[in-house]
């Protein structure tokens, strides 16, 4: 899945507590001082063809959490490299969509945006057959992605890999609009694609353009997640300011 529904919060205090509210309970906070926790960098993809102002912000987050304790270890996370190829027809994305959308792109596809309408038409091309083993691939990757995570915290990446790029180009050519989508989605959704969780923290300095530190486990693992966010968002404040 490429799209997630999420929150946006002032803080992770209020992420916690709007949690609390979506999933109707309590979460459970172990208040891990940073030095306790151990994190982990994954090398595969997700450092590919960073931004120069991105890669600052990333390198200048990691060098302040070690410098505040936390055990901060690169990792391959191999497995990474093979979403490319699982999700090459188009992925569930592509399926999903067609399946909700064909009869109405019948009836109403001029009314779609072509870029849409490109994106959801991929999955015409996707059988039954090629869906469940999607299922399969996925269901075995995500095992085999989990084992070579276990033993921390949590891990840590760019949210996206560039900051911000200008509307204008992207209205102008198909090419860099695909390109620069791609570039976008690509570490969020390795993330969706573990059925994981997430939490994006701003990591730039003051006046620099914004860039996402992003906070990231397997499926289940909200609370953990959280847990570590609290404490890497104080030790990052002093740089915000």
């Amino acid at each position: 899945r490429s799209d997630t529904v999420c929150a946006i919060t002032l803080s992770v205090r209020d992420a916690v507590v709007l949690h609390e509210v979506l999933a109707q309970r309590r979460v459970d906070l172990a208040r891990q001082p940073l030095r306790a926790l151990r994190l982990a960098v994954p090398t595969t993809v997700m450092l590919d063809a960073l931004e120069p102002a991105a890669a600052r912000a990333f390198e200048r987050a990691l060098a302040t959490l070690r410098q505040a304790g936390a055990q901060v270890e690169e990792i391959a996370l191999a497995s990474l490299a093979e979403l490319a190829g699982l999700n090459a027809a188009g992925g569930f994305s592509a399926a999903e969509s067609w399946a909700w959308h064909r009869q109405r792109l019948a009836r109403d596809g001029q009314r779609y945006d072509p870029r849409v309408a490109m994106r959801i038409r991929r999955g015409e091309r996707l059988s039954a057959a090629d869906y469940v083993e999607l299922m399969w691939a996925r269901r075995d990757w995500i095992a085999r992605t989990e084992a070579a995570m276990a033993g921390f915290d949590a891990l840590l990446s760019l949210t996206v890999p560039i900051v911000a790029p200008p509307l204008a180009p992207l209205v102008a050519s198909d090419d860099t609009f695909f390109a620069t989508n791609g570039m976008l989605l690509r570490n969020p959704s390795a993330v969706n694609f573990l059925d994981g969780c997430a939490l994006s923290l701003p990591c730039q300095a003051p006046g620099e353009m914004p860039v996402g530190l992003m906070v990231w486990s397997s499926a289940m693992r909200d609370d953990a997640v959280l847990d570590a966010s609290l404490a890497i968002e104080a030790a990052l404040a002093p740089q915000r300011r």
